[in-house]
Formats: structure tokens, C-alpha cells, sequence
């Protein structure tokens, strides 16, 4: 009785068949509210304009911070790094969805052979030919319990972990190049404040000295008038090292130099960074490229349970041909000159000294390991972001008390002077206002830059920075 060959569905059927864990969403560890309290204000607000949905060119106002950043996208190594690394994964994930399909080959081929008359069959010496032409099917797995397809799911999830590793890198790149800039342009910005304070304090000290000359100052305020200017020739010493170092960090970023034809920036108390509300903690699942790639990899570690699993079932691998063969080369496609083969292989474990078991454990605590970095990454952002909102809800109340405390000293300072030309106070106390004054406009820079600087540090804790997925990674997620 002949038997009766496989039906197709039968074996489609099967190879239907998975042992991949259902995947179960972890529940997030962090609170659906954020911190509330004098520190944060009323930055929360429901429904408004995430930050990934401002691009980056509308939140960076500047024109030449728009530059450098432009710069930087387009030279960066950490960033060219990321996109290489992208490129590596959707290569092994298309080299493990091949995986799923017959690999198919022409195979020709021609030998001639001469045996001596004590090994040839028919006593005789003589020489042999033999010419083959053939289509065939290597070495083709049966998915009937999933294994290959689970794997192909991890190469998946991983390549597309790895688009959002480097959108990841791409946003910290731009809010590094954003914070550099602001770090170069402050240090700047106190250069020529010390420049002019220098300039101020030495025309005082010329003064006091030529009033000790005509005995009227004392040796006390010359001293401390010169205390005074040496004192700006630190500042000066420190904040030039600075403009320079801050330049180099920047070049660094941009993996290029400074361009030479920058275009002028935004005065600092100016528009530099737009303004956005932040949405609901929920919101950062949808907005952090980091979260999402962890979550990839926790999918990832998922599939390749499946994989473990799956190993310690049958696996049937067949192999076949067909074409034609011949001792002539004339005769090779001649009637009767057909050939087939067919070879199936079952593999069946039956005792592997503990290496499945030992597999499949491993992958459930990289699974678990992958939780935890998942759950770490949205206490992370979480935190990111509760801290950039504490940042907001005060430095805009602190930075306005600095400048009232400037305008206080500089009001100080022009009666200081007052009080000295009319003869009541000595020049000790115009000194004194001068040093005060000095030091509150530097705290005041130095307000304004931790300001800008923590927006940016928020707008990054948020996903900030609309950028495009690539052709690629939408022809992933279709797969």
C-alpha cells in the first residue's frame, strides 16, 4: 500500500506552531502623577504639545546654535557609530528572516575519472565521465515548533532597538551641542564683563593712587583697590581658559571645526529656546526612544524563550534535488538521463547533559534582566523629568530675584559714587559696591545659563526633537 504524501496545509499548519511566551506588558514602577509642590508649579498640563512633537529647529531658536547643530548631525562619530550599529542589525535580521525560506541553487558539475584494472569492477582499466545538472533545496528546517521564527522576532526586535538607541543618541547629540553652545557663549559673556570690570577697577586704582599722592586716600584703599584688580585678573585668567576649553568641547561634538562664517547669536536674555507644556507622565512611553528600545530588547528576550523552548522538540530538516545526469556529456539531457533525491533529516534530543535546560534558563533571567533595565529606564525618565520640572517651576523666580538684586547693587553703586564726590563717604565704600556689583552680574550669567541650560536638560528628559524614522526601520515593522 503506497503511502499517502503530507498535505501542504498540514505542514503549514504546523509550521504555524509557537512556543513563545504570550508577551505581558511589565507594569510601570512609577507613579501615573507627577511630583507636585512649591518646587514644580503648574507645569503639568493635560493634552498639550509633547516635546517630540516640536522639532528641534522650532525649539532652538538661535540661528547659529541651528547651525552647529546642524554641524554635529552631520559629522558626529558617536552619532555615525549609532547609525553603522543600525545598519548592523537590519543586516543580521535580514539574514535570519532568510532563514524561513528555502534556499534554492543551481548546482552543475563534470568529473572524469580513470580506475587501474585491479579496482575496476569489470577487470579492465578504464576511464569514467560523468556529467551532472541540477536544481536543488539545501538543508530547509520545518518550523513546526516555531524555533526559527522566534529567532527571526528577536533579530527584529533588536534591530529596531537599535533605531531607537540611536534616536536616542541623536536627541542627547543635539542637547549636548545645545548646552556646549550655551557654555561657550556665557563664558564669553563673562570674559567681557571682567574685561570691562578690569578696565573699571584699574581707572579706580589710578585714582586712589593719585589721591594718596595728594594725601587724601589712605594706604588701606590703595591696597584694597589693587586687591580689587588682581582679583579681576584672575577672572579674566579663568574665564579666557574657558572660552577656549568650551570651544574645544564644542568641536568635539560638531567633529568639525567652529564654522568660520557662524552667523551671530541670540543676545542670551533673548529668545534662545521655545517654550512647551509637558504632558502626563504616560507620556513619556510614547516620547522616550530609550524606553522603547528597552522595551524592544524585553521583546527580544521574549522570542528567544521561544527559541529555548522549542529546542527541545524534533526538528526535521530536508534536503532535496532534482535535474539530469549523465556518463555523456551529449546524453545529459537525453530521456532517461533524470535524477532526483530526497533526504529528510529528524533530529530528536535525547540526552544533552543538562545544555537545553541550562539554555532555557538563561534565557528566562536575561528576560528578567530586561524588565528590570525596562523598568529602570522609565524610573529614570521619570526622574529626568521630575527634576527638569523642578528646575522650571524655580529658576524663573530665581533668575528674576537675580536680576532684582543687580539692579539693587547697581542703584548701590551709583550712590556709593554719589556720596564719594560729595565728600561724605571715602572711596572704600565705591570699592566695595564695585566688588559687590561685579559678583552679582556673574551670578546673574551664570542664573541664566543654568536656566537655559536645565530647559534643555528637560526637553531631552522628555524625547525632544521631532525626527523621522528612516525607510528602513518602516519596512521593519511591516515584516
Amino acid at each position: 500500500m503506497r503511502s499517502k504524501p503530507i498535505p501542504l496545509a498540514l505542514v503549514l499548519a504546523l509550521s504555524g506552531c509557537s512556543l513563545m511566551p504570550e508577551y505581558q506588558h511589565p507594569v510601570s514602577p512609577i507613579s501615573n502623577t507627577l511630583p507636585q509642590g512649591a518646587a514644580y508649579g503648574e507645569a503639568v498640563t493635560q493634552g498639550g504639545l509633547l516635546a517630540s512633537q516640536l522639532g528641534w529647529k522650532d525649539y532652538f531658536q538661535d540661528p547659529a546654535l541651528q547651525r552647529l547643530i546642524d554641524v554635529a548631525l552631520s559629522n558626529n562619530s558617536d552619532l555615525r557609530q549609532a547609525t553603522l550599529n543600525v545598519e548592523a542589525y537590519r543586516a543580521l535580521h535580514r539574514i535570519q528572516r532568510a532563514d524561513l525560506l528555502p534556499s534554492v541553487g543551481v548546482d552543475a558539475s563534470a568529473s572524469r575519472q580513470r580506475l587501474p584494472d585491479d579496482l575496476s569492477f569489470s577487470g579492465e582499466a578504464g576511464t569514467s565521465s560523468q556529467y551532472s545538472v541540477g536544481l536543488g533545496i539545501s538543508a530547509y528546517e520545518l518550523d513546526l515548533f516555531g524555533r526559527v521564527r522566534s529567532l527571526g522576532d528577536a533579530a527584529l526586535e533588536r534591530y529596531l532597538a537599535t533605531e531607537e538607541a540611536q534616536r536616542s543618541v541623536q536627541i542627547a547629540l543635539i542637547g549636548d551641542v545645545a548646552t556646549a553652545y550655551l557654555d561657550w557663549r556665557t563664558d564669553q559673556a563673562l570674559l567681557e564683563l571682567t574685561e570691562a570690570t578690569l578696565d573699571s577697577y584699574g581707572k579706580s586704582l589710578s585714582l586712589i593712587e593719585n589721591s594718596q599722592a595728594a594725601g587724601s586716600a589712605s594706604a588701606l584703599a590703595v591696597r584694597q583697590a589693587r586687591s580689587l584688580v588682581e582679583q579681576a585678573r584672575v577672572q579674566q585668567a579663568l574665564y579666557t581658559r574657558q572660552v577656549a576649553q568650551d570651544a574645544n568641547a564644542l568641536q568635539l561634538l560638531l567633529g568639525a571645526a567652529i564654522p568660520a562664517d557662524l552667523p551671530a547669536g541670540s543676545d542670551l536674555d533673548g529668545n534662545l529656546l521655545a517654550t512647551f507644556p509637558v504632558g502626563l507622565p504616560a507620556d513619556l512611553l510614547l516620547q522616550r526612544p530609550d524606553i522603547r528600545a528597552a522595551e524592544r530588547r524585553l521583546r527580544a528576550a521574549n522570542a528567544d524563550i521561544g527559541a529555548a523552548r522549542a529546542a527541545f522538540f524534533p526538528s526535521i530538516r530536508l534536503t532535496a534535488a532534482t535535474g539530469t545526469a549523465s556518463a555523456d556529456l551529449d546524453g545529459l539531457f537525453e530521456g532517461g538521463s533524470g535524477m532526483w533525491s530526497f533526504i529528510p533529516q529528524i533530529n530528536l534530543p535525547i540526552f544533552t547533559a543538562g545544555r537545553l535546560k541550562a539554555n532555557l534558563d538563561y534565557t528566562e533571567v536575561q528576560k528578567e534582566i530586561s524588565v528590570a533595565q525596562y523598568e529602570k529606564s522609565i524610573q529614570n525618565a521619570f526622574r529626568e523629568v521630575a527634576d527638569g520640572l523642578a528646575a522650571r517651576g524655580t529658576y524663573g523666580k530665581q533668575l528674576q530675584a537675580q536680576r532684582d538684586l543687580t539692579r539693587t547693587v547697581e542703584e548701590y553703586t551709583e550712590l556709593a559714587r554719589q556720596r564719594y564726590d560729595e565728600g561724605v563717604d571715602s572711596y572704600l565704600a565705591v570699592l566695595d559696591a564695585e566688588r559687590q556689583l561685579f559678583a552679582a552680574r556673574e551670578q546673574l550669567l551664570s542664573s541664566r545659563l543654568n536656566q537655559l541650560s536645565s530647559e534643555v536638560a528637560l526637553y531631552k528628559a522628555l524625547g525632544g526633537g521631532r525626527l523621522e524614522y528612516s525607510q528602513d526601520q518602516e519596512f521593519a515593522k511591516r515584516s
